[in-house]
């Protein structure tokens, strides 16, 4: 049993095909398509597509005025991608730690990092959970800094009755195979902000002035020009068809997740030796993925990967400080880098398996085999 699977099929397939049929490929009328779609989806005014999140988050980290001389906050519990595109624009990713409980980074040990080089937060709604995006805007209103929010794992989040990316951005998705919805890989920028958006289609297409589809469509001859250097961000219809069809599962996707999330916690609340996730009340999570944390048990939590995996379940540790990975650690400035909760966490937490097509036989093997276990 994989610890996750794309849901897949027929209409996919279909999409593809039509698109290699018309014989463009390259980003045209399905990527804006696909861009719309998403837009409408999170309440937001314009949508970008990019070709990863990492780009995505690059784009919006220099498009807020982040540099070489500047530092970025953002958590340490993330993906490599999340501090990656900080070092993309220069700047110096700054490590701060994360609520207990909500495994978010936490607005109360922000202001402890800043400094007078600080530029931006960058806000990680983790594993589908909404961060306390208020108590963020509080403090880049007070130290006048930029805020970047990245969304990667959590399409259809609800913070506070509003979906992740509608509340003006910028904010960035991810559609990567254990993501909400993917498009193989793939990324999106949602924002309220106009500038924003003409300046990041521009910089992620080479910098080019129109886009290729502009410029086939037009009745005269039309020129296209460069302004700025840029990148070749794009994201190609091909991927986007597969996009248009996800969007329209994205409800059931969230429903099914939802409720396997809510299988595991009934399955799962009572017993000492497992922490369960937390939702605030402020929030709705979509549940990329499932992770529990594992106390007192007889067994490490290693072992009850490797036992699991006997069993024919994958399931994985959970997220890997980025200040413990070798290109971090061996940095100077790293070195003393002491995140206790996020330290915490990572040591006793796991992933298990949940996906749309995960059938309840399926969902009760990993949940009889995980409490025999532990």
């Amino acid at each position: 049993m994989p610890l996750l699977r794309p849901w897949l099929g027929k209409a996919e397939i279909e999409a593809v095909e039509r698109v290699i049929r018309s014989g463009w490929i390259s980003q045209g009328q399905v990527v804006e398509e696909f861009e719309k779609k998403v837009a409408n989806y999170v309440g937001a005014k314009y949508a970008v597509a990019t070709n990863s999140c990492t780009s995505a988050l690059h784009l919006s980290l220099r498009l807020m005025g982040v540099s070489s001389t500047d530092e970025v906050i953002c958590p340490s519990f993330t993906c490599m991608a999340t501090a990656n595109a900080i070092h993309h624009t220069g700047a110096v990713p700054v490590f701060a730690d994360i609520d207990e409980k909500t495994y978010n980074l936490d607005p109360k040990k922000i202001e402890g990092k800043i400094t007078t080089n600080t530029k931006a937060i960058l806000v990680v709604h983790q594993i589908g959970l909404p961060a306390d995006i208020d108590g963020f805007k509080l403090i880049v209103n007070k130290y006048r800094l930029a805020l970047i929010q990245d969304a990667a794992t959590a399409l259809g989040a609800i913070y506070k009755k509003t979906r992740l990316g509608g509340d003006g951005g910028p904010t960035c998705f991810s559609f990567h195979p254990r993501k909400i919805i993917t498009t193989g890989e793939g990324g999106m920028i949602v924002t309220d902000d106009k500038r924003l958006a003409i300046e990041a289609k521009s910089l992620g297409s080479t910098g080019a002035s129109i886009s290729d589809l502009v410029r086939h469509k037009a009745k005269g001859k039309i020129i296209q020009q460069y302004f700025s250097f840029g990148y070749n961000y794009r994201m190609t219809d091909i991927q986007a068809a597969i996009g248009v069809v996800q969007m329209r599962k994205i409800d059931k996707i969230l429903s099914e997740r939802k409720i396997q999330a809510k299988i595991y916690d009934e399955a799962f609340t009572k017993n000492e030796k497992i922490v369960i996730p937390y939702v605030p009340k402020y929030a709705t999570h979509c549940f990329s993925s499932y992770m529990i944390r594992i106390k007192n048990s007889k067994v490490s939590r290693d072992t009850l990967i490797r036992k699991m995996a006997d069993l024919g379940i994958s399931c994985r540790i959970g997220i890997q400080p980025l200040h413990f990975e070798p290109f971090y650690k061996n940095q100077k400035k790293y070195k003393n880098v002491s995140l206790q909760v996020t330290e915490m966490v990572a040591n006793d937490s796991i992933f298990l398996p949940i996906f749309p097509s995960l059938t309840r036989s399926q969902q009760n093997h990993v949940i009889t085999s995980l409490l025999k276990i532990i």
